[in-house]
């Protein structure tokens, strides 16, 4: 059984992740600003408390819980993420840089802090959007968002690079259109073919499996966009 690190996981995907997991019996450490849906669960299989990717004293709080709790850890699932849908020409510097503080350097600061727990066989799963993905369509009022979920998408691929001798293994799946909250204040009305929980099913399996074929790699994940 692995000892699993999901960020976001007071809504949508991270939520189901969280549930999923533990339901195979491993443990879990779901993170999030909001942990009490998590705590609602009452599962004891899933540890929780709150936890904020723009706080370094937050990541004090992680790594002293995983030297007193787990020691390692197998899997990390940096799911969390920031939407600003807004034109460009009305986004200020501080909205635009306050998503990357939580999509890209948030990333950065958890893959960091938790690698050096993490095995050989152990596996970085970052969740990215097909907005991300290079020539793919692009959609007003997006810019931070999706630039965002591109910049994670190289970044991803130069951290397989340089950890390829000692592990772990990171992976990056760009998704496609998913019904969460997250989808609705991207795309009013728009209803998604997939659900949260049929996507997590997918995560879910790929982070238990996925780093024993792939390494580095960009997986696109949809079949609607949006």
């Amino acid at each position: 059984m692995a000892n699993v690190i999901v960020t976001g996981s007071s809504r949508g995907i991270g939520f189901e992740l969280a549930k999923l997991f533990a339901n195979e019996g491993h443990t879990v450490l779901a993170l999030s600003v909001n942990d009490e849906p998590i705590r609602n669960l009452k599962n004891t299989s899933i540890k929780t408390f709150p936890f904020d990717l723009t706080h370094s004293s937050d990541f004090e709080k992680l790594e002293d819980f995983i030297k007193r709790e787990w020691k390692k850890v197998d899997i990390l699932i940096n799911n969390a993420g920031a939407l600003l849908n807004k034109p460009f020409s009305e986004t200020s510097l501080a909205e635009f840089k306050r998503v990357y503080d939580v999509n890209v350097f948030g990333v950065a600061a958890m893959t960091g802090m938790v690698v050096p727990y993490m095995p050989k066989n152990g596996h970085v799963v970052t969740i990215s959007s097909m907005g991300g993905v290079q020539g793919s369509m692009k959609f007003p009022g997006l810019s931070a968002y999706s630039s965002s979920k591109g910049a994670v998408i190289t970044l991803t691929e130069l951290l397989a690079e340089e950890y390829k001798e000692t592990g772990p293994s990171f992976n990056v799946l760009a998704l496609g259109a998913v019904q969460t909250e997250m989808l609705e204040e991207a795309f009013p009305g728009y209803n998604a073919p997939v659900t949260a929980l049929e996507m997590a099913a997918y995560i879910k399996n790929f982070a238990l499996t996925g780093y024993t074929l792939f390494n580095g790699k960009l997986i696109q994940v949809s079949n609607s966009t949006p």
